[in-house]
């Protein structure tokens, strides 16, 4: 049986909330890549979160960047959001394999600073959808 619109979406906003929580607690361990990562999907289930809740019944893809543009289908809210969050796609390879890099590994090139900042794009952008899938 297919879920209500509205019921899927909230459904992919509550896996994004439980990885920012995850996000938070690899960033106090200092696991700064993984944070970039967790960043850049926090971004992209929230966003797959609100097309589901818009009536999307397959929403597939793992770049932010396309995904936000699809959102603006709906809302034009979103473009300013795709010119911020559209770096997070540059996090989705490199801090997970050491072939995404040219001579090191993911856990020895990101730090805190670029962490932080991915984490507080991915905030961002969940805080646009929950008022929009809740709101």
């Amino acid at each position: 049986m297919k879920r209500p619109a509205s019921e899927e979406g909230r459904r992919w906003l509550e896996q994004a909330e439980e990885d920012l929580s995850t996000a938070r607690y690899l960033l106090q361990g200092g696991k700064f890549y993984m944070v970039c990562f967790v960043s850049q999907q926090i971004a992209e289930k929230a966003l797959k979160g609100y097309l589901y809740s818009q009536g999307e019944e397959l929403v597939v893809g793992h770049s932010v960047e396309e995904l936000c543009e699809w959102a603006t289908e709906f809302t034009p809210d979103f473009k300013a959001l795709k010119e911020e969050i559209s770096i997070l796609d540059s996090y989705y390879i490199p801090t997970r394999y050491p072939n995404g890099l040219p001579a090191s590994i993911p856990a020895r090139v990101f730090n805190k600073k670029t962490a932080e900042e991915t984490l507080l794009l991915a905030q961002k952008t969940l805080e646009l959808v929950k008022g929009k899938v809740t709101g």
